[in-house]
């Protein structure tokens, strides 16, 4: 078939295009604003913006340390003790926080260490003063660490698994011990992988939204995401929001860019193969000590999930699902995330075919420009955070139309891009080895478009494209950043009506809601494994 006529070369190009428009849009919106008042803009750049982005930077570089120096240990002790009672169990809960929406990840831990929480009165009785609560840098910190500690883990735990077997047998054999072991033997697999999951968790820490927002306490935690968002809902000040956007796409750009140079992985991975291996046998005390640090690491990450539950548990939780209000939240929370999910798994999918047909078509030849789009350019959307989205267009179409009648389009349109890189990831490896096998078959029996997908990629993707479309349907169902911008009494999901309970301090109903959320996201990758493990009839 000739390239211009191959419609999943076509379809490849319009998935472009819409995610073009999309992005391309909030910089012109912010350009217009910079253009009509050059001189607001300049004036932002104030030691305000500075100190700012100074906080931003140093919570991110924080949380990165906490979180991947215990990682090393937690992942060594794993890895030696494959009998470990509950490892698979341990493993199976260090991905939950994959799923679990930021905003209720923040409501657990402040039901552990809030100024009301579990822990408040042992920890005023530590201190010896009345116990002030999380907020502020140490919120954050908790939490980036519950978020980030358990995959830079299992991140860890798999560069370990590299390791060959006959190198952990002449190991055994020469009766080395751990600090031998692991200075020769883990070591270099650990520093080979360290540079792109510490990059990576900074990434992710430095583009934290929802956990500033809830956890920060004021604005002396403030990163520049949730300074975008104040300029623009409480402050209506776009020239300041735009100088803050510039600043944020910068800093992302330039992480993002180091990150591809140490060849990290920026989507993470929900589903790490993790593989048994037997090694050398650990002493008394190197078990003892390798037995506290999983232990520890799995109270730190297990704490708020429970305290999320027994939270949950406490408040009424007839009369919240009884509430017109939380009812109308969480139809519309499923119908945007339905709705995004699918655009996701729709662009994804255009994506990883058209990239297969250049590739195909390409023989020994370089790259073309549009190939490397449809390869890498699922990736670029993560230098471009999703309230540095919504500030743009929201700056756009504010003086021609309701720009929060905009929140449902914007929701599905923001959300679907932004779990599309993960969409690709779930849904690339199963295509492109579908089509080494029947590439060639299709060509020569012209099966193409419909009866292709139908007949040849359906069987084989379905379960790739269930994991994709509850991943981003989970991801969009937790997701605060645009609706904070957009929402209204009018247009509310169930992460903005939690978040407006916290801040009318109706703590039980928002720690009702939190549970209800993160059930119902649980559940839903879940039914989604569930129907993916299922043999196509």
């Amino acid at each position: 078939m000739p390239l211009a006529r191959d419609p999943r070369i076509a379809a490849g190009v319009i998935a472009l295009a819409a995610i073009g428009i999309l992005v391309g849009g909030a910089f012109v919106g912010l350009g217009i604003e910079a253009w009509r008042n050059p001189e607001g803009a300049l004036a932002a750049i104030d030691p305000y913006l500075l100190r700012v982005a100074r906080f931003t930077l140093w919570q991110a570089m924080l949380s990165t340390l906490l979180s991947v120096a215990p990682a090393i240990l937690v992942a060594r002790a794993l890895s030696r003790h494959p009998e470990f009672p509950g490892r698979g169990l341990i493993l199976r809960l260090f991905a939950v926080p994959l799923a679990l929406p930021a905003i209720v990840a923040a409501l657990g831990i402040l039901s552990l260490y809030g100024r009301a929480g579990y822990f408040a009165e042992p920890l005023t009785a530590l201190t010896g003063g009345t116990w002030p609560g999380i907020y502020g840098l140490s919120g954050i910190l908790v939490a980036h660490v519950f978020f980030n500690l358990p995959l830079a883990t299992r991140l860890m735990l798999e560069a370990l698994q590299t390791v060959p077997a006959d190198q952990w047998r002449l190991a055994s054999q020469l009766g080395m011990g751990a600090r031998s072991s692991f200075r020769l033997i883990e070591w270099p697999a650990l520093r080979a992988a360290l540079p792109g999951i510490a990059g990576l968790v900074f990434m992710l820490c430095i583009t934290s939204f929802t956990i500033v927002l809830t956890l920060g306490g004021g604005p002396a935690a403030t990163t520049l995401e949730v300074a975008i968002y104040q300029a623009l809902r409480f402050d209506f000040d776009p020239a300041r929001a735009v100088a803050l956007t510039v600043l944020q796409i910068a800093l992302t750009a330039i992480v993002v860019l180091a990150l591809m140079r140490l060849g990290a992985n920026t989507t993470g991975d929900a589903n790490l193969p993790v593989a048994r291996r037997n090694f050398i046998q650990a002493k008394a005390g190197e078990a003892t000590f390798n037995a506290a640090a999983i232990l520890l690491a799995l109270a730190f990450v297990g704490g708020p999930m429970l305290a999320t539950v027994a939270a949950g548990l406490k408040a009424d939780l007839g009369r919240l699902a009884g509430e017109t209000s939380v009812q109308r939240a969480t139809l519309t929370s499923i119908i945007l995330a339905t709705l995004s999910a699918t655009l996701a798994a729709i662009l994804a999918l255009a994506l990883v075919t058209a990239r297969r047909a250049l590739a195909t078509v390409r023989n020994s030849r370089k790259k073309t420009i549009l190939e490397r789009f449809t390869d890498t350019g699922a990736g670029f959307v993560l230098v471009v955070p999703p309230i540095v989205i919504g500030a743009g267009w929201f700056v756009l179409v504010r003086q021609s139309v309701d720009v929060f009648a905009l929140a449902p389009f914007m929701v599905v349109a923001v959300n679907a891009v932004m779990a599309m890189p993960f969409a690709v990831r779930a849904i690339r490896p199963a295509h492109d080895a579908a089509s080494e096998r029947h590439e060639r078959l299709c060509a020569q029996l012209g099966i193409s478009g419909w009866n292709r997908l139908r007949l040849i990629d359906w069987p084989v993707l379905r379960r790739p494209l269930a994991t994709a479309f509850a991943f981003a349907m989970a991801l969009s169902l937790g997701d605060l950043g645009v609706i904070a911008l957009f929402g209204s009494d009018a247009v509310q999901t169930l992460p903005y009506l939690l978040l407006a309970r916290m801040g009318s301090y109706r703590t039980d109903d928002a720690a009702g809601l939190a549970l209800m959320l993160g059930l119902l996201c649980l559940a839903l990758m879940m039914l989604a494994d569930r129907l993916g493990k299922e043999t196509p009839r």
